[in-house]
Parts: C-alpha cells; sequence; structure tokens
C-alpha cells in the first residue's frame, strides 16, 4: 500500500504562486510514476503533470510553461510549482502515484483556489 497525502494548497491571486508537495509513504520503492491531477468543479479530473522515476516529465498544454513537476526520490515527495496561476486553475488537486506492477494511488486532495 501507499499512502499519498497532499499540502500547500490555498487562495492566490491570478498571477501569483503556488507549490503543492505530496508525500508518499508505505511501499514507496515501487513507485515508479509519479504527477498531479486537477478536478474544477462540474468537470472531470484531468492530467496535470507527471513524471517518470528518471525524471521524463509531462504536462498538460494548458499549463505548459506554467507549471513545473519535480520529484526528490530520496524523500518520496513529488512538488508542483505553479506560476501565472489563471482563475482556470482552480480546482481540487490530486496527487497520483503508480506502482510498477500497476496499481494506482490517490491522495485526498488540496483545494487550489485562483481569485480574479
Amino acid at each position: 500500500q501507499v499512502q499519498l497525502v497532499e499540502s500547500g494548497g490555498g487562495l492566490v491571486q491570478a498571477g501569483g504562486s503556488l507549490r503543492l508537495s505530496c508525500a508518499a509513504s508505505g511501499s514507496t520503492s515501487s513507485i515508479y510514476i509519479m504527477g498531479w491531477y486537477r478536478q474544477a468543479p462540474g468537470k472531470q479530473r484531468e492530467l496535470v503533470a507527471v513524471i517518470g522515476s528518471t525524471g521524463m516529465t509531462n504536462y498538460a498544454d494548458s499549463v505548459k510553461g506554467r507549471f513545473t513537476i519535480s520529484r526528490d526520490n530520496a524523500k518520496n515527495t513529488v512538488f508542483l510549482q505553479m506560476n501565472t496561476l489563471k482563475p482556470e486553475d482552480t480546482a481540487v488537486y490530486y496527487c497520483n502515484a503508480i506502482r510498477r506492477d500497476s496499481t494506482n494511488y490517490w491522495g485526498k486532495g488540496t483545494l487550489v483556489t485562483v481569485s480574479s
């Protein structure tokens, strides 16, 4: 089992920045991919960014150039630096981890609210 705990959400004005963190615990040695997804009210959950164990990254087009995902493998933590935030970035952000056996784990989410 893997447990994921997110932190760093909050209220920020448009143009501002936030940094999300997700700490993994439990059977972390088998984690292959970590990432961030988000779900806005009335919308489906969508990919924001993912990072593999080798550091390879992938971003949603809507956040490219504004968000940066990084990972500290020694601390089993993944970060999401969010800059130039827009009101449309408002959502609950969920941390995700995928083990090498393809088992998916989710955190409980952290709310990011961007005011205009």
